[in-house]
């Protein structure tokens, strides 16, 4: 490809940005975005505020203000705090703007002369004390699916279940607090089942280069079927359709572009914005189209997985509509990242805002670079994740400091303490030093070698000046950045994390064994070498630690005196590939070194104290140890055969409320078993997943429907969930 858009989801302006958002949609998208620039690539990434929709409103009436004024709120300091967590968009856009205005009724228009859009009369629920239609987000009511109890005019929280709200079922106006009654009104509905067969088609395009999650959750819409689904509502505060040429002015009065087909569009507005900022306001189209027509071009939408029906079925089925679109070429969805054993919730004081660490910790970058290096690290990619504050602690203290810090601070403080500061110029005898490492390389890349062990010792041992420890080095720089390269373009952020650490521990291990505090005494020739070669590690560190932590590498190439290659914003445009350029000598000897800090401090106790103290008091029952005088014996535990299973198929029991359906994969068997989950899990949300299951009980009936086994799930207040092996594993695994 000869250029990579990258979005992130649009995050919606009536309230801060917290650690969940950022893990989901965000930082994943950055590091992307950096390590693309690095490698020279051209890269365009937007993003910007969603700020239309009833839930603005909502926000106005409890601060007793205007939509205006809390849009603007949100976006300023979301904006803000990202700017400052390193977040390197190329713009930051916003949908009140006009020129969102003018492509959201753009695309209207022209989906409305492709006939695309059908006009419909409904009965939707009107408050008669507020004398107004009641948008889906300002009714509750009980769950016709699940029939939990305050679920939303749209979408049930508990059981993710989306309908009409006019199948909800005991509805109460939020505004007034009184039955609302059906009234007539007309809107206009995107004909998304002539899409069906092309969006199976699309999906299955992918099913080889997409998340399981992603591919689940989006073959789960297309089975059920694709209906019409409404893009206008009644409602002030948005887009509004009335001046639309060939549609009816008195039936459009009072409607907007329902904020789910309107928020979509702020990707093509933000490249459009992009385009004029760097090209003046005379810019054409084919500036900013070719980011969204051109077939030498990708688009890499970053999401959570709550946005996965938008971006694969939603947004795809516009640009199809519209015509002329690239299709995204993949949807990198991460799953939800909770705080401390629990999920994030603002009511209940259980989150951590950007803007509040930031102020927390003073706009430090240290402190900054280390939440993002933290993030990274556990990244919800294919599971459920959990944010804690010792682990921030730890991986600051033991990875970052005890690692990365250690290794270019022991550097620093060496050739400052023996060498006048001044990188070593390298001794007569290893003049040729730079060729050997290049010939070293070469013959890495040539046999594709993938271990140090497999090396043709008696190949290179001709050279004259290489000892072991410089080849080790030097295979752990090259086969880590392969590595690394390969994981981020599988969108395997966290490995890809974990890699680049194993390079600063294989640059700890370089000065450990080369014992420079010795040959400083009785060789200084090879001293001076040493010193020189951690120099350019040094660099190559700050290159590959770029896109994760890009305060540090900023430091550390001031400190070596060279250009600044964090993969920062640059106006799309094409650089030298820096990920080969780190296996260079890029550090000047006789350069000269600046005095600095250690890279990071330890992260002390009372720090991890005094954040988890600001928590709310969230109890959580399952830490809690219940005494049983039922124990059993380690004979009796041992007659249950636990074993993993992958779920193949989940359908609902008709008549049941609770069950489900499961044809489950134990190797070579398939099984069926019948589940009590019906009101935790929709179904497709379970295909694909490893759950845990007891293999040897006995079969048994349910409702008519034989049960070969039991599913293992925890629940606690209420609430179920599967228990599911930490990491990736092959079904038909003992469990014990």
């Amino acid at each position: 490809m000869k250029r990579t858009l990258i979005t992130s989801a649009l995050p919606y302006a009536n309230g801060y940005i917290h650690l969940g958002h950022l893990a989901g949609a965000y930082l994943p998208a950055d590091i992307y975005a950096r390590f693309l620039r690095l490698l020279g690539e051209e890269v365009l990434y937007v993003c910007g505020s969603d700020e239309h929709g009833v839930a603005i409103t909502i926000s106005a009436e409890k601060e007793k203000t205007t939509p205006k004024a809390i849009i603007d709120k949100y976006h300023n300091a979301n904006y803000d705090a990202f700017k400052k967590f390193g977040m390197s968009f190329d713009i930051y856009s916003r949908t009140s703007n006009e020129l969102h205005k003018e492509t959201a009724i753009d695309f209207f228009e022209v989906l409305l002369k492709n006939d695309y859009l059908v006009e419909k009369k409904e009965k939707q629920f009107y408050d008669e004390k507020a004398k107004m239609f009641l948008p889906d987000r300002y009714i509750e009511g009980t769950c016709p699916n699940c029939g939990a109890e305050q679920a939303r005019g749209d979408q049930c929280d508990k059981c993710g279940a989306y309908y009409e709200q006019t199948e909800l079922k005991n509805p109460i106006s939020m505004i007034t607090h009184t039955k609302p009654i059906l009234k007539e009104t007309t809107h206009w509905y995107l004909k998304l089942g002539m899409f069906q067969e092309k969006l199976e088609k699309y999906i299955a395009e992918h099913a080889k280069d997409w998340k399981d999650n992603v591919l689940h959750q989006a073959k789960g819409w297309l089975k059920l079927g694709l209906n019409d689904r409404a893009i206008t509502r009644d409602l002030d505060w948005g887009v509004k359709i009335d001046k639309v040429p060939g549609i009816d002015k008195e039936k459009a009065e009072g409607k907007v572009l329902y904020v789910w087909f309107d928020a979509v569009l702020g990707y093509f507005t933000a490249t459009r914005e992009w385009a004029v900022r760097e090209k003046g306001k005379d810019v054409n189209k084919e500036e900013w189209e070719k980011w969204w027509k051109d077939a030498d071009t990708q688009h890499i939408a970053f999401i959570g997985k709550d946005n996965i029906v938008f971006h694969t079925i939603m947004l795809p089925a516009i640009e199809m509509a519209y015509g002329g679109f690239n299709l995204p070429t993949n949807v990198p969805a991460n799953e939800f990242l909770n705080l401390e054993g629990n999920k994030f919730s603002k009511s209940k004081n259980w989150s951590i805002d950007l803007k509040d660490f930031i102020a927390d910790f003073n706009n430090d970058e240290q402190s900054i670079d280390a939440l993002r290096y933290a993030l990274a690290s556990i990244l919800p990619e294919m599971k459920d994740s959990d944010f804690v504050w010792k682990e921030y602690q730890a991986r600051t203290n033991n990875e970052l400091a005890a690692i990365l810090g250690n290794f270019v601070n022991r550097t620093v403080q060496f050739i400052h303490k023996y060498m006048g500061g001044r990188v070593p110029i390298l001794p007569a005898h290893y003049e040729h030093l730079s060729t050997e490492i290049q010939s070293l390389l070469d013959y890495f890349e040539k046999n594709n070698i993938n271990s140090f062990e497999d090396i043709d010792k008696e190949n290179i041992n001709n050279t004259l000046i290489l000892n072991d420890n410089d080849k080790l080095l030097y295979f752990s720089l090259w086969k880590g950045l392969k590595n690394i390269e390969t994981l981020y373009k599988k969108f395997r952020i966290k490995d890809a994390v974990m890699e680049t650490m194993n390079i600063a521990r294989a640059a700890n291990k370089y000065f450990n064994d080369e014992e420079p505090w010795k040959s400083i005494k009785n060789d200084s020739e090879k001293c001076h070498k040493t010193l020189f070669v951690c120099s350019q590690i040094a660099y190559a560190l700050s290159i590959a630690f770029a896109p994760i932590v890009p305060y540090t590498s900023t430091k550390i190439q001031t400190l070596l005196a060279a250009p600044i290659s964090i993969g920062s914003a640059n106006a799309a445009n094409k650089t030298i590939n820096f990920f080969k350029k780190a296996l260079e000598f890029n550090v000047q000897g006789g350069t000269q070194l600046i005095e600095m800090p250690v890279l990071f401090n330890r992260v002390e106790d009372d720090v991890v104290e005094k954040q988890v103290a600001k928590l709310g008091n969230l109890v959580n029952n399952s830490n809690t140890i219940q005494t049983d005088n039922n124990e059993i014996s380690i004979d009796e535990f041992a007659k249950i055969k636990l074993r993993t299973a992958k779920v193949l198929e989940a359908e609902k029991i008709k008549k049941s409320k609770k069950l489900l359906k499961l044809k489950v994969k134990l190797g070579d068997e398939e099984r069926q078993i019948i589940a009590g989950i019906a009101e935790h899990y929709e179904p497709e949300y379970l295909i694909g997943k490893t759950v845990v299951i007891v293999a040897n009980l006995k079969p048994a009936k349910l409702m008519g429907i034989e049960s070969q086994g039991m599913v293992l799930c925890a629940s606690n207040d209420g609430k179920l969930c599967f228990v599911t092996p930490e990491a990736e594993i092959s079904d038909n695994a003992e469990v014990r």
